[in-house]
C-alpha cells in the first residue's frame, strides 16, 4: 500500500506544474486583425473623445516644449489666441488648476487650506513669468505641483497659458481701462 501511495504521489508531482498567468493566455485580437464582433470588422477601436494622443508630433518645438529651436523659452503664445482658445483655457484651468490655485489664481482654495508644506502661490504676484515658462511648469510640474502633461494636450496647455495671461491682467486692471458699460455695471454693483 505504501508503494502504491508513493507511486501516486510521484506521478502527481511529475504533472504540469507550471503556473500560467491567466492574462497571458487569454482570447484577444491583435491590433490589425479582423474582428467580426463589430460592424466595421476592425479589432482596433476609436479612442474615446478626450483621450490624450501620444503619437502626434509637430515640427515646431515651441508648441510642444515651450522653447524655440535655439532652446530659449518662448516669450509669446505660439498658437493663435482666439475666443475659443480662451474658453478652452478657462475650462481646463477650472477643471485642473483651480482646485489648488483658486478660481482667480490667487492660491485661495479649499485644497490649499489643507496644504501644510507649502500652499500654491498667488499666480498674480509671480514676477511676470513668460508664457514658455508657464507652459513648462504645466507640462513638467514644479516643486510640489505634478506634471499635467498626461491630462492636457500641448494645445490645451497653451490654452491654459493664454487664459492665465488674461486672468493676471484682469486682476490688476484699473476700472478706467474697462469699457464704459462694464464700468457702469461694476459701479452699480459696488453701490457707487
Amino acid at each position: 500500500m505504501r508503494k502504491l501511495l508513493l507511486l501516486a504521489a510521484l506521478c502527481a508531482a511529475c504533472g504540469d506544474t507550471t503556473i500560467v498567468d491567466p492574462m497571458e493566455r487569454q482570447p484577444k485580437f491583435k491590433p490589425f486583425a479582423a474582428n467580426p464582433q463589430y460592424e466595421d470588422g476592425r479589432a482596433m477601436r476609436q479612442p474615446p473623445e478626450g483621450t490624450v494622443p501620444r503619437e502626434r508630433q509637430t515640427s515646431r518645438p515651441e508648441i510642444t516644449t515651450g522653447r524655440d529651436r535655439s532652446g530659449e523659452i518662448v516669450k509669446a503664445v505660439p498658437i493663435p489666441i482666439t475666443r475659443e482658445l480662451m474658453l478652452l483655457g478657462r475650462t481646463k484651468f477650472e477643471i485642473h488648476c483651480a482646485v489648488c490655485h483658486g478660481l482667480v489664481g490667487d492660491g485661495v482654495s479649499l485644497v490649499a487650506t489643507q496644504m501644510s508644506l507649502r500652499p500654491p502661490p498667488n499666480l498674480h504676484k509671480l514676477r511676470n513669468p513668460g508664457p514658455g515658462h508657464v507652459f513648462q511648469v504645466v507640462s513638467e510640474g514644479y516643486g510640489l505641483m505634478a506634471s499635467y502633461a498626461p491630462q492636457l494636450t500641448p494645445h490645451d496647455r497653451w490654452a491654459v497659458v493664454a487664459y492665465l495671461q488674461a486672468l493676471r491682467r484682469s486682476q490688476a486692471a484699473k476700472l478706467a481701462e474697462a469699457p464704459a458699460d462694464i464700468q457702469q455695471k461694476l459701479r452699480a454693483e459696488a453701490g457707487q
